[in-house]
């Protein structure tokens, strides 16, 4: 095995929360850093145009090409689980939304014992990260490392979405991140000024590769976490088939994501023990947690066609998209520059809960739109979308190993819609789809219903609907759930229970999801937890 230097930290993961732990960590210039990254690097061109990115998510040289378990009451379906393949993680292929979630999803990791973690605590981390367009403010940082800004644009057809939703008895909120988080407003997304996706690698890494504290390690493949006397003391990885061992003097931290961070703990023989003993691994701390706890939000789509080519197909026939790419190419603007997401809805289902159970995410084109020739378009239809996901849903999933060889992909039992609860929710969200587009001025504008079509009526019609075009919103998270309970996997400072020295920072910790998009949530997480790994005190509590 080939040896290297020792560090004082090393970081598995270059993803959304390791490039913040990264920048942050190599502040202190007396501290060395090492940073292992599975994949490559983020050099690709597309990778940096925003309109692109259900392309990235989808591009197997971008995509570790993670995919669920058959699941028995949908057909035994599967679904791919997109996870960025190089530096920045899934920031440097998702869809760039930047969506905190309501602020009682903190309050509420906070009742369940995690001290530190309400929302007043974790505010000012989410404002220390962020340069926000609005500039600082109660909820909003000015001056921070990530980029965010307004995704507005004619083409975008906000303006009619929003009046349709007011008439349906939703209503406009200036921020959903303010005093009212609920409503409809156009999305924010984690775009520069130059028009370029800020991923956390260009946000925060590449700042941090200038310090020659940190050492970057791309196409290392995480193989076990090295653990003595009930410490971690390294990590073993393999690079280009050469087996390698780096020291880690002070902390070894896992920020590998929700499947890869559970994963490399099994591996290292810290988990549920009967799962350790089938593939014949040592067990060293035995944590029934690891792997468990598993959330994502649920995802299925309204289409509806519109009566003239307004949506933003028309942009992509191929003389057009050309001429769009070049004004994004040299100067940063236009309807490329955007991700192309029309808005963001938050809303409660049933009045009586005490936060919003779905959003409703629009976008005047579908999902999967291609590019056309003059005169060809073919099958595709001029529609605007409406994606309804489930914010709180009430099944859970799990993740176990495949076998011992960290090449494996993980098992992962995603569970979608293992609660009739979950399917009532999503019902009573495509109901509320179809009323805002049935209110004028979309009224006019539509044609008529693509998805789930106009047969689609009953609940258990749409069950079905649900049950066969139902995808994820690539949001997993939970797998190491932080807490105090006997399925806890971390405390409340991040620290793997039973083991010393060893921290996981990523959205496996999330005890339960967040309403919104985990993208913004796991880089304060990284935030938070690098005074915490660096003794700092705690940013004082915001005054909400």
């Amino acid at each position: 095995m080939s040896s290297s230097t020792s560090y004082d930290y090393i970081i598995v993961g270059a993803g959304a929360a390791g490039c913040v732990l990264a920048y942050r960590l190599t502040e202190d210039r007396a501290c060395n850093v090492l940073l292992l990254e599975a994949g490559g690097r983020d050099w690709h061109p597309l990778l940096k145009l925003p309109i692109a990115w259900t392309t990235c998510m989808v591009t197997p040289k971008f995509n570790w090409g993670f995919e669920s378990e058959p699941d028995a009451h949908r057909g035994g379906r599967t679904l791919p689980l997109a996870r960025g393949k190089m530096l920045g993680g899934s920031t440097s292929i998702n869809g760039m939304r930047y969506s905190r979630g309501h602020f009682r999803d903190y309050d509420q990791w906070r009742q369940l014992g995690n001290k530190g973690w309400g929302f007043a605590d974790i505010l000012p981390y989410f404002k220390r990260s962020e340069k926000n367009y609005r500039g600082e403010g109660k909820y909003h940082g000015g001056d921070g490392p990530l980029n965010v800004r307004l995704a507005k644009n004619p083409s975008l057809l906000y303006e009619p979405l929003r009046d349709a939703a007011n008439a349906a008895g939703i209503p406009e909120t200036e921020d959903m991140h303010g005093d009212q988080p609920e409503g409809i407003a156009p999305a924010e997304i984690t775009v520069d000024r130059f028009g370029r996706r800020h991923s956390t690698a260009k946000a925060f890494l590449k700042p941090a590769r200038k310090r020659k504290n940190l050492t970057l390690i791309t196409h290392a493949l995480a193989s076990k976490v090295r653990i003595e006397n009930g410490r971690a003391v390294g990590i073993e990885y393999t690079r280009k088939g050469v087996a390698c061992y780096a020291a880690a003097s002070r902390e070894v931290i896992l920020s590998g994501g929700a499947y890869n961070s559970p994963q490399l703990l099994m591996l290292s023989g810290i988990g549920p023990a009967d799962e350790l003993r089938k593939h014949n691994i040592p067990v060293l701390v035995d944590l029934p947690g690891v792997g468990k706890n598993l959330a994502e939000h649920p995802l299925v789509s309204v289409q509806a066609e519109t009566k003239e080519p307004i949506a933003l197909l028309r942009h992509l026939r191929l003389d057009r998209a050309l001429i769009k790419g070049a004004q994004w190419l040299f100067t940063g603007t236009g309807l490329f520059g955007i991700n192309a997401n029309s808005a963001g809805l938050f809303t409660r289902t049933r009045p009586e809960l005490e936060r919003h159970d779905v959003q409703l995410l629009y976008s005047a084109i579908a999902r999967d739109a291609k590019l056309w020739w003059p005169g060809r378009i073919g099958t595709q239809k001029y529609v605007i979308q409406c994606s309804i996901s489930l914010q709180h849903p009430e099944a859970l999933g799990e993740l176990t190993l495949r076998s011992a060889d960290p090449a494996d992909k993980p098992r992962i039992n995603i569970n979608l819609f293992g609660s009739q609860a979950d399917v009532d929710t999503t019902i009573r969200g495509i109901r509320l789809a179809r009323e805002i587009f049935a209110q004028e001025p979309l009224r006019s504008m539509i044609k008529g219903e693509v998805m789930p079509g106009k047969d689609v009526q009953s609940d258990e019609a749409l069950k079905q609907f649900i049950y066969t075009y139902a995808a994820t919103t690539q949001h997993p998270c939970g797998t190491c759930k932080m807490g105090n309970d006997t399925m806890a996997v971390v405390d409340d400072e991040l620290r793997v229970r039973g083991v010393k020295a060893l921290r996981v920072a990523d959205a496996s910790i999330m005890p339960t999801i967040p309403g919104g998009h985990i993208n913004a949530p796991t880089i304060m997480i990284g935030e938070k937890a690098a005074d915490m790994i660096r003794g700092r005190a705690p940013l004082p509590a915001a005054a909400v």
